[in-house]
């Protein structure tokens, strides 16, 4: 076991995927010489040399549609896009040929590509730095969206997309990138996408998240276990595909039920798991599915970032309304 924080285990991944597999190139802004904006390929360029971990010019459209050529004739490309909040300019190519290619070609042709980026805020960073996509590229049919909440989740899942036969997007939340460490094998293992994970098993209240607030909730979970409210908790860790039966199973346990996440409330994933609750468990709830989200406005840049992100109390006010119903 190495006991890593969530940047130096997707480093390890990167490396144990170049090592095993010579189908795989990792490239990006910055991501050769100097090892990435947060070091999440440091070191890689040195040990597998330019043709297989590079910089390329700023140009998201271009890497991306670059991923799209490497994986139709044969490579396994890893793309980093340096933050989620420059996405835009690829989403031609997401949108019109990474999501499509399988559909298109009616399976003649298949794109096993990842596209990794830093995701969320909490690291006081300037604008478009701080971007919660979940909702623009979970709706896009033809991709799989991924987002760890510890370094252990996150070597098993990336894993599991580099070897993926489809494209998946890969979300890392950079407020947790060096926020704890934990122990991680450093065995070959991979996690299954589109799987969510029980964290807490509990009776009066299921609650899901993913990515950084994760950790939020557990600690909303300590404080309203001392008030005799038992949260089940998930994480999500697939926002696409949705893990729809471990979430149906949970509410018809609980009879209760809570979606929290970071991205804008209006029209978010949260209300896609809202109506999948409503569809799957309405006649064992027993209180209105609730939403406890960002607010629906820009997130604000460092100064006024405060305002904006959640913290356990404020998630565990609103748990105990739902609880309390």
């Amino acid at each position: 076991m190495a006991v890593m924080n969530l940047i130096s285990t997707i480093n390890h991944t990167l490396d144990l995927e170049l090592e095993r597999d010579e189908r795989v190139v990792v490239f990006g802004e910055d991501v050769g010489l100097e090892g990435g904006v947060f070091r999440a390929t440091v070191g890689l360029q040195k040990k597998y040399g330019e043709k297989r971990v590079f910089d390329t010019p700023l140009a998201e459209s271009a890497i991306v549609g670059s991923a799209v050529g490497m994986a139709i004739n044969g490579l396994r490309p890893v793309a980093e896009i340096q933050f989620s909040g420059f996405v835009y300019p690829a989403f031609n190519q997401i949108i019109s040929h990474v999501a499509r290619m399988r559909n298109r070609t009616r399976g003649r042709l298949n794109l096993p590509m990842v596209i990794r980026m830093p995701h969320g805020g909490g690291i006081k960073a300037l604008e478009h730095h701080s971007e919660s996509l979940d909702t623009l590229l979970g709706h896009i049919p033809g991709l799989k969206v991924v987002t760890p909440s510890t370094p252990y989740d996150a070597k098993g899942l990336l894993l599991s997309a580099i070897r993926d036969e489809d494209p998946v997007i890969f979300l890392e939340p950079s407020k947790i990138y060096r926020a704890f460490k934990q122990e991680v094998p450093e065995a070959d293992y991979t996690i299954p996408l589109g799987k969510a994970k029980v964290l807490q098993q509990g009776n009066d209240v299921t609650v899901v998240s993913w990515g950084a607030y994760v950790h939020e909730v557990l600690k909303a979970g300590k404080l309203l276990e001392e008030e005799g409210i038992s949260l089940e908790i998930i994480d999500l860790r697939t926002i696409s595909p949705i893990d729809k039966e471990t979430i149906i199973e949970s509410v018809q346990k609980t009879g209760r039920f809570v979606v929290v996440h970071e991205a804008a409330k209006s029209f978010g994933p949260g209300a896609e798991l809202m109506a999948l609750v409503n569809e799957g468990a309405f006649l064992y709830l027993e209180a209105p599915p609730t939403r406890i989200a960002g607010f629906d406005v820009t997130i604000p840049i460092p100064r006024g970032e405060h305002h904006y992100f959640m913290d356990a109390k404020r998630i565990a006010h609103g748990i105990r309304q739902v609880a309390h119903y």
